[in-house]
């Protein structure tokens, strides 16, 4: 494996145009847990799932006071940047970095020092709410004082529509232009940095292919086997907070 290792930091040091895709498991050193690993969110207790769905969330108002209730909670408000989100800021400072493709909603990346023009996050962010009616977007902190203060299902001041976290839930349309800029990033990578995502959601996980259909070279991370693990260069099982570093020429986890 050390010798993988090595094979990989030489194609990060000879790439020009780097392109990452993070998925949850980048953030799990951060305290934020994953939803299909073995202690995902959703392996652990499936009606979890009922909470990320649109059609549920749009009609019952039950579901969207636990929802209002599960984001005054969420780990993301307590969590900081781990060495793995930073040693993608160290591939960007060494100008590499071509993009930052998410699948994550927590802003970490943002938070680690990545340049915002360079990240994509292709579900969205939990850091802004928006209205479902009439497409009101801001800050989600003034919302979730409005929670605190004893709405549980805070209505939009401007239209008294539904509010709801700025994320793509079960049902919700991606938006077309970010998955679009999304592929056109893959298409042009020369190197690729598959980074904690089980690459079983579409239509994100076709970065794996598109890049390598152009000619990148890839390199999946992650804990579990995903269904693109036939496509890798390199895989690597080891903790990413430990490896990525290692790869990046950013600073280790102990320094």
């Amino acid at each position: 494996m050390s010798q993988d290792v090595d094979i990989v930091r030489r194609w990060v040091d000879e790439s020009g145009r780097i392109v990452a895709l993070t998925g949850a498991g980048i953030s799990t050193e951060s305290g934020i847990p994953d939803f299909r690993g073995p202690q995902g969110v959703w392996t652990k207790d499936p009606k979890a799932e009922r909470l990320s769905n649109i059609h549920e969330y749009m009609s019952n108002a039950e579901v969207r006071k636990l929802s209002w209730k599960s984001r005054l909670d969420h780990p993301a408000w307590r969590a900081r940047p781990n060495a793995g989100h930073r040693a993608l800021v160290e591939i960007e400072r060494r100008g590499k970095l071509h993009a930052l493709i998410t699948q994550n909603i927590d802003g970490l990346h943002q938070q680690a020092g990545n340049s915002p023009d360079k990240v994509i996050e292709v579900h969205g962010t939990l850091h802004e709410a928006t209205c479902m009616h009439c497409d009101w977007r801001g800050r989600m902190q003034p919302i979730l004082d409005r929670v605190r203060a004893g709405e549980d299902d805070p209505p939009c001041e401007r239209c008294g529509g539904i509010l709801k976290s700025a994320t793509i839930s079960f049902g919700q349309p991606l938006v077309p232009e970010v998955i679009e800029r999304a592929m056109r990033a893959a298409a042009d990578a020369e190197l690729l940095l598959a980074v904690g995502t089980s690459l079983q959601v579409y239509p994100v996980a076709g970065a794996v292919p598109a890049a390598k259909a152009a000619g990148a070279r890839v390199v999946i991370m992650n804990a579990e086997p995903t269904p693109l693990d036939n496509l890798a260069d390199a895989l690597l099982r080891m903790p990413i907070g430990e490896v990525l570093p290692d790869l990046c020429g950013g600073a280790h986890p102990d320094s």
